[in-house]
């Protein structure tokens, strides 16, 4: 009997742990893990707040957004990510036995208690200020009473047309505009953005660039591949006209249209160009012909007294064109084909000087037409070595040109030792005008000053490799040479 009833116990015993056992197997986990980050640019948020209804943990996300939770019981649940300065978001999820959730929170930042900037005070330069430079700095105060980062943008423009002008993404409250136009007035303003509210604008002020300095001298220099035009005052003051990013070369100012003619690429052709003194209104005056020769570097046009016409030659033709762009006319062919390299018309509109080469740009010679293209008289007869640099005297009789001396001819128009020559109508008669050029130099692109009692030119060593100067000197004057310009060539002195 007292072993039937231990038995008995002890089956009681083992059916009791067996149902307990049971129980606590019912218990089921899973985890959860995730990341929560800024809707749009998905960057990461730290210190995240992540937590669940019903509750099961809280946690935060580390440096990269992410967060973790383990021994989540399993059932269904609705987490939150909450942070100050977002929208709090939320998200459904059914734990699984065993699994792993996945959650990711895209949190937008909340502008409910976010306060706009405050407006931005302009301080620099003060409101209508006058003879400002074409580059001018600008400066502003701004706040934010939230402590925000603010990006400013800067409003620009000028009563000489109606082009506005943003400069955006601007992080410091100061900004440097630069490429102004001379003698324009400008208008300016400034947005500043927190990133959540509303642009919030300055109120608006001005300034005036100072008026275009006067200057008389114009040339070319090198910059990258490309021909860039200067203007320059007496002191050496100089001004860039045109952009660096096209090639421009050979500029021919007229004083009575207030215009300067250039030459500039356009594709495959070459065309001639005029422009405002301060290189302003820039107009394409050839288009059907372009201006062509033998070598685009030794090419040359020239403006009729008043400004109203030009003379280019395309190979073997010369070409007049009004300077709107109409009236394409030609004047001129050569009977022999050969190339019209350069030209130059008399003030008072009765001749023309026309320099000839064959496609080497030798075998030159040098002749007057009249404006209707009848021939005249002869210059210089063909001869060796390279000519060129035509110039009337205002009067029309004289004429200024270079020609190599030593009769040098190769295949890339190298000269050895080129000098100026003046050639007088009334006498016919022709002479070197002494300007003690050193030896193993060359003087070019000859030109009379506006009085006629000098001579400006570019000097350069006979090698063709190194620096070009722009000299002028005093006709008749010893020791009188004098460099103006260094690194330059092609000038014109009105």
């Amino acid at each position: 009997m007292k072993n039937s009833y231990i038995k008995l116990s002890l089956f009681f015993l083992l059916l009791l742990f067996s149902c307990s056992e049971e129980a606590i197997d019912e218990i089921q986990f899973g985890t959860v893990s995730g990341r929560v980050v800024e809707s749009g640019t998905f960057e990461p948020i730290p210190n995240v707040k992540v937590f669940s209804s019903p509750n099961s943990s809280i946690v935060f996300t580390d440096a990269n957004g992410n967060f973790s939770m383990i021994d989540v019981p399993i059932g269904d649940y609705s987490y939150q990510a909450k942070k100050d300065g977002y929208i709090t978001k939320f998200e459904a999820a059914t734990i699984a036995n065993g699994a792993n959730t996945e959650l990711v929170f895209e949190l937008e930042l909340s502008t409910s208690e976010n306060r706009p900037p405050d407006t931005p005070v302009l301080v620099l330069p003060a409101d209508n200020a006058t003879n400002q430079d074409i580059q001018v700095d600008l400066s502003w105060t701004a706040t934010d009473p939230d402590d925000d980062t603010l990006i400013f943008q800067v409003i620009l423009k000028n009563d000489a047309n109606t082009d506005e002008i943003t400069y955006p993404n601007i992080t410091e409250p100061t900004f440097q505009l630069t490429n102004l136009v001379y003698g324009v007035k400008y208008f300016w303003q400034v947005t500043a953005s927190d990133g959540i509210n509303a642009l919030v604008y300055s109120s608006i002020k001005s300034f005036s660039t100072t008026e275009f300095p006067i200057t008389r001298f114009l040339y070319v220099k090198k910059i990258g591949q490309n021909n860039v035009i200067f203007t320059s005052d007496d002191d050496g003051n100089e001004i860039q006209l045109t952009d660096s990013a096209t090639n421009s070369w050979r500029p021919r100012k007229n004083n009575q249209s207030n215009k300067i003619a250039f030459i500039r690429s356009n594709g495959a052709q070459n065309h001639i160009y005029i422009m405002n003194p301060d290189g302003t209104n820039i107009f394409k005056v050839t288009n059907n012909v372009p201006i062509a020769g033998f070598n685009s570097d030794y090419i040359n046009f020239s403006w009729n007294a008043n400004g109203s016409q030009i003379i280019y030659p395309n190979f073997d033709r010369l070409y007049r064109i009004n300077s709107s762009g109409s009236g394409l006319t030609q004047i001129y062919q050569t009977p022999t084909s050969k190339l019209i390299s350069e030209c130059d018309w008399s003030f008072d509109a009765t001749k023309i000087a026309i320099k000839t080469n064959n496609l080497n740009g030798y075998t030159a010679e040098i002749y007057i037409i009249s404006s209707s293209g009848a021939f005249l008289t002869q210059v210089i007869t063909p001869i060796a070595g390279a000519v060129g640099g035509l110039n009337f005297s205002v009067s029309g009789q004289k004429l200024l040109f270079t020609r190599d001396v030593s009769g040098f001819e190769n295949a890339n128009y190298r000269q050895l030792d080129t000098r100026i020559f003046q050639h007088v109508f009334s006498t016919g008669t022709t002479s070197e005008i002494l300007t003690q050029k050193p030896p193993g130099t060359v003087d070019l692109d000859v030109r009379y000053s506006p009085n006629e009692a000098e001579v400006i030119f570019v000097n350069t060593s006979n090698d063709f490799l190194s620096t070009r100067y722009i000299q002028k000197y005093q006709i008749g004057t010893i020791d009188s040479r004098v460099t103006l310009f260094s690194g330059t060539t092609m000038p014109d002195w009105e």
